[in-house]
């Protein structure tokens, strides 16, 4: 029975709704943060360099995500998004509309971390730093557990909705395809009932999707206060875990551009050995003697070209003032003046102004005994105190362009000498060997102090510097010969450099009378470098 004009108009008419639905099928997206695709190459590089992030995906796929449709694995793509909204400078949320329906969960979640107070904070710990963000991704790994706990039944829905759509979406193509058949066999009503079919098969698929997606959506929204909370605690969580990563590095004179340049896994394995060897306990002790360090470079001394401060007594030719030279106009005031010059009783301009200090290397004599292992100040080992000083000095020598030497000694046969010359980069990894290096055993003061001199002889030798500063760190008191110490005297005046000295722990060995005072120029306990004045003016004359 032939198709009347009217059905076969209204068939028409059904089809043209859908073949153009066919036509302009919207592209769903799976990462809701809006990413070029070099964004997309830093997320790919920096995950494959980082273990963690790899195990991370492995563990949500295992307990949240789809095995049998890989397709549907929603999980690496929420990392995907967290990633890149701490990585990117101003991240942009694709639409919801946009997004594939089983991607709905992540779109929520990541709404909230943007969303979030806290994130802004964290924001400008990672923007643009890949390594800093994934740390950000891995700090927030428990929150992210939970969101996706919380949403498994909304998640379940967004499957659903995700399979309906995409019946939705055949049943079109399969409106498109039954049409172009019947365009093939030259009229539509030889296959009438074959296009009905599909109509109302793509209609009935889009009921279905509809409400699909509605379900979702209310599943959706029962999870979203409980999202919310998660995101601002897990944005907060990661803000603290990269700024204590940052402090630690910055404790340790290892700054953000530094890190920037410094390969992922290297950074990595450092922040690793940082945070898990006994470097970790020292990080604010450091800090603070890296501080104060930092803000005495250079010492107010008297006698230097600077601000004029008053008159003083003395017989400095160049600072004499006018009324005092005039006197040499007068045949009968030479000799008083004389007098008074032979006497150091001329008057003389009093000035206060900056001062360079040594010039040649400075050298830190770290003990490294078994007491050293002892508690000093603050519960804090004696070791401690005396490297976190040493590492203080090292930025002091490099900031003045001088030479830096860390000596190990304990016992007369133990030594570890570690060279930073200023021309050449501070090596990291040899910093921290420095500091991690514990030789024990007993305590001998020629040996450490001998390879000083030794050190600064061949400086002087090479290059002619002089005027090097020796800083001893000990908590023994132990003797020297009379023969080393008649050497010791003869090179300190030939080379001119200053011997500094810090008792630590031991009062004995700070005392006017102990061996120590007698080799240092300038002696003090390590309790007074407690006191922030006191420390300043430790670095203040180094």
């Amino acid at each position: 029975m032939g198709e009347t004009p009217s059905r076969l108009d209204e068939l028409a008419s059904r089809a043209a709704t859908w073949l153009a639905r066919s036509d302009v099928a919207p592209e769903r997206h799976t990462t809701a943060v809006i990413a070029d695709r070099f964004d997309r190459i830093t997320w790919r590089d920096t995950y494959e360099q980082s273990a963690g992030l790899r195990d991370l995906a492995e563990e949500l796929k295992d307990r949240y995500g789809h095995t049998a449709n890989p397709a549907t694995d929603f999980t690496t793509d929420l990392l995907t998004d967290a990633f890149l909204a701490a990585y990117k400078v101003n991240p942009r949320l694709r639409e919801r509309a946009e997004m594939d329906p089983s991607r709905l969960v992540n779109h929520q979640a990541t709404t909230a971390l943007l969303e979030s107070p806290e994130f802004a904070e964290l924001h400008r710990e990672t923007a643009g730093d890949p390594y800093a963000a994934a740390m950000a991704v891995l700090a927030q790994a428990s929150a992210l557990r939970r969101m996706l706990e919380h949403s498994r039944d909304a998640q379940a829905q967004a499957e659903q909705a995700r399979k309906a759509q995409q019946d939705a979406d055949d049943a079109a193509t399969a409106v498109s395809e039954a049409l172009q058949q019947a365009d093939e066999d030259g009229k539509l009503s030889a296959d009438a009932d074959a296009v009905q079919k599909a109509i109302e098969a793509a209609e009935s698929a889009e009921a279905t999707a509809r409400q699909a997606g509605q379900t979702a959506t209310q599943a959706l929204a029962a999870t979203a206060p409980g999202i919310r909370t998660t995101a601002r605690t897990a944005a907060a969580k990661a803000a603290e875990a990269v700024r204590d990563e940052a402090a630690l590095m910055r404790a340790w004179g290892v700054g953000p551009g530094q890190l920037e340049r410094m390969p992922y896994d290297q950074r990595a394995r450092l922040a690793e050995r940082l945070r898990t060897s006994r470097l970790a306990e020292w990080a604010e002790l450091i800090g603070r003697f890296r501080q104060m360090a930092g803000g005495e470079r250079a010492r107010k001394v008297e006698n230097a070209t600077g601000e004029l401060v008053g008159v003083t007594l003395g017989n400095d030719l160049s600072r004499v003032i006018p009324s005092e030279l005039a006197g040499l106009g007068l045949p009968a005031l030479r000799a008083v003046f004389a007098a008074r010059y032979a006497a150091g009783e001329l008057m003389l301009y009093d000035s206060q102004g900056d001062q360079a200090t040594g010039r040649g290397a400075v050298i830190a004599c770290v003990d490294t005994s078994h007491s050293m292992y002892e508690a000093g100040p603050g519960g804090v080992t004696r070791e401690a105190w005396a490297k976190a000083c040493a590492l203080a000095l090292l930025d002091q020598a490099r900031d003045a362009g001088r030479d830096f030497v860390g000596i190990l000694f304990s016992a007369a046969d133990k030594l570890r000498v570690f060279r930073f010359p200023a021309d050449e980069p501070a090596d990291v990894a040899r910093v921290l060997d420095f500091a991690e290096s514990f030789l024990g055993g007993g305590t001998s003061y020629q040996r450490p102090l001998s390879a000083a001199g030794e050190l600064l002889e061949e400086e002087f030798n090479d290059a002619a510097r002089m005027r090097g500063d020796i800083v001893m760190l000990t908590d023994d008191d132990c003797g020297v010969t009379e023969d080393w110490m008649r050497g010791w005297n003869d090179a300190k005046h030939r080379l001119g450099f200053r011997v500094f000295g810090v008792a630590i722990g031991a009062p004995r060995v700070a005392e006017a009378d102990s061996v120590l005072d007698a080799l240092c120029d300038n002696l003090r306990a390590i309790e007074d470098l407690t006191d922030v004045h006191a420390a300043a003016d430790l670095f203040r004359v180094i």
